[in-house]
């Protein structure tokens, strides 16, 4: 009977070892750095620096999904702002702010937050336990 007990309670530690070793490589492989590929997205906004009614919202839109790399387009007008997502290998995000400064008339710029603003962007990416487990992982790593 002990015998039988110890060999439960060893293949028990052992499985719950092993898939806690599993569940770490997971959280590496997931949460580690890579490099944009051509399923990679990105999502930018620009500030318009003045008011847009929905005619100039909408010829915005059009535009904006004409233009390479783009993949969806999102136009607010009454906050002002324009929010898209792009392929980072087909265009860049400076390259489309430039050119829709360049085709319309407007006073826009890229918004781009800054490092305090991304400190505080996610609370809950920062604080949640897997995030805290790949970063105790690539330490140790």
């Amino acid at each position: 009977m002990k015998k039988n007990i110890k060999k439960i309670l060893l293949y028990s530690i052992s499985t719950f070892l092993f898939l806690v070793v599993v569940l770490a490589i997971h959280i590496y492989w997931v949460y580690r750095p890579k490099t944009p590929d051509a399923n990679s997205k990105i999502m930018a906004r620009i500030d318009i620096r003045q008011q847009i009614d929905q005619d100039e919202a909408n010829k915005i839109a059009i535009w904006m999904n004409h233009q390479k790399g783009i993949d969806h387009v999102l136009v607010n007008p009454q906050a002002s702002i324009v929010v898209f997502t792009f392929f980072p290998v087909k265009t860049t995000g400076n390259k489309i702010v430039e050119d829709f400064k360049i085709n319309f008339n407007l006073k826009a710029d890229r918004f781009v937050p800054s490092a305090n603003d991304l400190k505080h962007s996610c609370p809950v990416a920062a604080s949640s336990l897997t995030y805290k487990l790949y970063k105790l992982i690539s330490q140790i790593i």
